[in-house]
């Protein structure tokens, strides 16, 4: 496929490469959480989309289209933003259903849901740790028909997700245990 703008999609996929680099680094317990990062990203993506709309996937390409998503996704400072984006993103699918991934638009939809109107989610794409330790859905509207939803936007099966999940998270967190008791170790060693 041909992107019509390799400049806009390059600087969207750095933001998204340091967006991403942030969040690992924190969740390794290398750094502190940037707020202002996400609010810098959030202003540029404001500009990008006010100067050229949504960056669909032929404008930018499917993984600039999928970074500004998800940069979008990040914007929970900014509910007026992220409820714009979702328009954008329904409206450009409307226009060319292969412009848009149809998943993101599941996420940022659930996003919406539980963060700024505290109702049900509808796709089961937003998850919490649960007392024992394991992720666990946000509430969910109408589980019956959760995987029949699913399916129309393009996500698997939520069982299975939910069992993939659990175990990718799982093994995150035993790698940031360990990291963490490294440091400690680390720390020990320089106190003394």
């Amino acid at each position: 496929m041909r992107i019509k703008n390799r400049k806009l999609a390059e600087e969207i996929l750095r933001m998204t490469m340091i967006d991403q680099r942030m969040r690992e680094r924190f969740i390794a317990g290398k750094t502190k959480w940037n707020k202002r990062l996400d609010k810098k990203h959030t202003a540029k993506l404001k500009e990008i989309v006010e100067q050229y709309g949504w960056p669909t996937i032929s404008l930018v390409g499917k993984k600039a289209s999928h970074g500004a998503w998800l940069l979008a996704q990040h914007a929970v400072h900014d509910s007026k933003f992220q409820k714009k984006v979702l328009r954008l993103m329904k409206a450009a699918y409307r226009k060319d259903k292969k412009g848009i991934d149809l998943r993101n638009v599941a996420l940022l939809i659930d996003r919406i849901r539980i963060i700024h109107e505290r109702n049900p989610q509808l796709f089961g794409t937003q998850f919490r740790r649960g007392a024992d330790g394991r992720l666990e859905p946000f509430p969910i509207r109408n589980k019956k028909g959760l995987n029949m939803r699913r399916k129309k936007y393009g996500l698997g099966k939520f069982e299975k997700n939910l069992a993939e999940l659990n175990q990718s998270y799982t093994r995150w967190a035993g790698k940031a245990k360990k990291e963490v008791e490294k440091m400690e170790r680390r720390l020990k060693l320089k106190t003394r």
